[in-house]
C-alpha cells in the first residue's frame, strides 16, 4: 500500500508541474521518448528470446538420431509450457493481442490490463521458440501497446492521449522488429488509430524512431529478411501482376477461412486439455511431414525470397523429388495450404502467437510459386524473388486489410522502392479480393465476433466507445396491468414523463401508456374504470442489453421515436432518449478530438 501510495503521490507532482510549465502536445511529446524505447526493447527481447530457444533445441532436432521423434514433440512442449504459464503463473488467458488491444479501445477507452506489458513476451517466446507456427509480431505489437496504454492510465490521461500511447507502442514494436520505422507508423494508423491528426502523428513518428535506434543500439542492423531486389520493374509483367494479385488476394481469404472454421470448431470443444490434444497432435503431425511449418519460418520465407526451394526437402523423406520441378510446385501449394491449419492448430491447442509472420510466409511462397509456375511453362521470365516479395506484400494487404503497411514493409526491408508500381497493383488486388469474402480483417474479425464492429469511420468507432447501459433513463414512474385509469392520473400529475411503463410483478414489461393516446379520455370520468391493460400499447421496437450502440441508432431512425424502452430478456430495466445518444455521442467526440 505505501508503494502504491507513493506513486500516486509521484503522479500527482509530475500531473501537476505538466500543468504549470507544458502544453498537452508537449507532454505527448515527451512520453514518445519512453514509450518507443520500452515497446522496442519489448520487440528485441520476444525476438531474442524466442530465437534462443529455437535455435537451441532446433539444433538437437535436426540432427539424424532425434529428428524423428523431436519435431513431433517439441511443439507440443511449447504449447504444454505456454497453458501452464497462462493457468499457473499469469493466471488468465493471454489471447493474440492485437484483437484484445483494438477491443480496449473501442469499448474501454483504451485501458489495457498490466499484465498484457509481459504476459506475450514469456508465452508467445515459448509457443513460437518451440516450433509453433506462428508469428511473434502480433505479441510483440501487443506488448508495445500495452506499455503505451499502462503509461497513459498511470498519469491519468484522457482517452484521446491513451489511443495515441497506444499508437507509439504499436509503431514503436513494428519498427524495432523490422527495423522499418515507416511500416510501424503505417500500421498503427491503418490497425489501431481512430483519428489520425499532426498533434497525434508526430510522437508516433518520434516514438519509432526512437525504438528503431533501439534496435540498431542491441541488434545492429540485423534484417529479419535479408534481401534486395535484384532487378526493377519491368512493364511488360505487369499482366502477371495482375494475376499475381488476384492469387493471394485468394490465399489470404483461404488462410482466413480456415482459420476462423478450425476456430469455431475447437471452440465446440469444452475440455481445454482435448483442444490441447487434439491441436498439438495436428500440428505435430504437419511439422513431422514438412519441417518448413516449424517455427514463425523466417528461415523458410529467406529461402524463398532467393529462390532456393532446398528448404522444401531439408530433413524430411521428400529429397529424393527435389531436382522434379513438378514436385516443387506440388509441394509448393501443399505447404501454402497446410500453413494455414498449422497456424490454426497452434492457436486452437493453446498456443499464443502472431498471424503476421504466417502472411509473410504465405505471400513469399506463394509468389514463389506462381513465378516458377510460368517460368516452367515457358510463359514468362519472371523474377523469383521480385514476386516472392511482392507477394508477401500482397497478403499482409489482404488478411490485415492493410495495403499501405503491405507496400511500405517490402519497400523498407528491401532498402528501396523499384517494386512500387507492382506492389501497388499487388495491394490493390489482394485487399479488393479478400474484401470480396470477408468485410473484417484477421483481427477486426476476431473483435467483431464480441459484438464490436471495428472500424476507421468515426462515427462507428464513437458509438462503440458509447455504453449502452449508462445511457439507460429509470425515472418513468411504472402502472401495472390491473391498475385503472382513475389510478393512473395521480402518477400522471406527479411525472415528469409522458411514458409510463406497464410492468407485472415480477418486473416483466407488459407494454407502455403513452400520454398521447389517453389524451381524449382522461377528461371523461365515465373512463375512469377502464383497466390499464385495455389502454396500454405494445412498443414497436424494444432495446436489449446486448444491443450496440450501432443498433439502437438504427431502431430510433426506423421508429421515428424519441424513446425506445430497454429490456433485459422480459424485465424492464427503463427507457432510452434520442437526446440523450445524441449528447452522449458529442460528449465522447469531444474527448477523443483534438479540436
Amino acid at each position: 500500500m505505501k508503494t502504491k501510495a507513493r506513486i500516486f503521490l509521484l503522479v500527482q507532482k509530475i500531473n501537476k508541474w505538466r500543468y504549470e510549465h507544458i502544453s498537452e502536445k508537449q507532454f505527448m511529446m515527451i512520453l514518445s521518448l519512453p514509450t518507443g524505447f520500452l515497446a522496442g526493447l519489448s520487440a528485441i527481447i520476444i525476438k531474442k528470446l524466442a530465437h534462443w530457444i529455437r535455435d537451441y533445441f532446433y539444433n538437437i532436432a535436426t540432427t539424424d538420431n532425434n529428428y524423428d521423434l523431436l519435431f513431433f514433440i517439441l511443439p507440443t512442449i511449447g504449447i504444454f509450457l505456454t497453458i501452464l504459464v497462462c493457468r499457473y503463473v499469469i493466471k488468465r488467458d493471454v489471447g493474440h493481442g492485437i484483437p484484445g488491444i483494438l477491443y480496449a479501445i473501442q469499448k474501454n477507452k483504451g485501458a489495457v490490463k498490466p499484465y498484457n506489458t509481459f504476459a506475450s513476451i514469456i508465452t508467445s517466446s515459448l509457443t513460437v521458440g518451440f516450433g509453433g507456427s506462428v508469428g511473434l509480431e502480433g505479441p510483440s505489437v501487443s506488448t508495445g501497446s500495452a506499455i503505451g496504454s499502462n503509461i497513459g492510465q498511470l498519469l491519468r490521461l484522457n482517452q484521446k492521449n491513451i489511443v495515441v500511447l497506444i499508437g507509439m507502442g504499436c509503431a514503436a514494436s513494428l519498427a524495432s522488429i523490422f527495423q522499418a520505422p515507416i511500416t510501424g507508423i503505417i500500421f498503427a494508423i491503418e490497425v489501431f488509430m481512430i483519428d489520425i491528426s499532426m498533434a497525434s502523428l508526430v510522437p508516433i513518428m518520434v516514438s519509432s524512431f526512437v525504438a528503431i535506434l533501439t534496435s540498431y543500439f542491441f541488434l545492429g542492423r540485423a534484417f529479419e529478411y535479408t534481401i534486395t531486389t535484384s532487378t526493377a520493374f519491368i512493364p511488360s509483367n505487369s499482366l502477371f501482376y495482375v494475376g499475381l494479385g488476384i492469387f493471394v488476394g485468394l490465399m489470404s481469404a483461404y488462410f482466413m477461412y480456415v482459420y476462423f472454421r478450425v476456430d469455431k470448431r475447437f471452440k465446440r470443444i469444452k475440455s481445454p486439455w482435448m483442444r490441447f490434444a487434439l491441436g498439438s497432435a495436428g500440428l505435430g503431425i504437419l511439422i513431422f511431414i514438412f519441417p518448413a511449418l516449424y517455427g514463425e519460418g523466417y528461415e523458410a520465407i529467406n529461402a524463398a525470397l532467393n529462390a532456393d526451394t532446398s528448404i522444401l526437402f531439408a530433413n524430411t523423406f521428400l529429397s529424393i523429388f527435389q531436382d522434379n520441378t513438378w514436385i516443387i510446385l506440388l509441394l509448393l501449394l501443399i505447404i501454402i495450404l497446410f500453413k494455414a491449419f498449422a497456424t490454426s492448430f497452434t492457436f486452437a491447442a493453446g498456443g499464443v502467437g502472431g498471424t503476421f509472420a504466417p502472411a509473410l510466409f504465405i505471400g513469399s511462397f506463394s509468389g514463389m510459386l506462381f513465378a516458377m509456375f510460368f517460368n516452367t511453362l515457358g510463359l514468362g521470365e519472371l523474377n523469383v524473388t521480385n514476386f516472392a516479395l511482392v507477394g508477401m506484400g500482397g497478403v499482409i494487404a489482404g488478411m490485415l486489410h492493410a495495403p499501405l503497411t503491405g507496400i511500405f514493409l517490402i519497400a523498407e526491408i528491401t532498402n528501396g522502392y523499384s517494386l512500387m508500381v507492382p506492389l501497388m497493383i499487388v495491394t490493390a488486388l489482394s485487399y479488393a479480393i479478400n474484401r470480396m469474402f470477408f468485410k473484417d480483417s484477421i483481427y477486426t474479425k476476431a473483435v467483431s465476433e464480441k459484438g464490436v464492429k471495428v472500424s476507421h469511420n468515426k462515427d462507428v468507432s464513437i458509438l462503440n466507445m458509447m455504453n449502452i447501459n449508462k445511457l439507460i433513463e429509470t425515472n418513468f414512474l411504472t402502472v401495472h396491468p390491473e391498475q385503472t385509469l382513475r389510478e393512473l392520473l395521480p402518477i400522471i400529475s406527479s411525472s415528469t414523463r409522458n411514458i409510463f411503463p406497464v410492468i407485472d410483478n415480477e418486473g416483466n414489461l407488459k407494454g407502455h401508456v403513452l400520454f398521447d393516446s389517453i389524451r381524449k379520455i382522461i377528461f371523461e370520468p365515465s373512463q375512469y374504470d377502464t383497466l390499464i391493460e385495455d389502454i396500454m400499447l405494445f412498443p414497436d421496437y424494444l432495446i436489449t442489453t446486448e444491443d450496440s450502440a450501432q443498433e439502437v441508432v438504427k431502431k430510433f431512425e426506423r421508429s421515428g421515436n424519441y424513446n425506445i424502452v430497454v429490456v433485459d430478456g422480459k424485465k424492464y430495466l427503463g427507457y432510452i432518449s434520442r437526446a440523450q445518444m445524441f449528447t452522449t455521442y458529442q460528449a465522447t467526440l469531444k474527448e477523443i478530438s483534438d479540436d
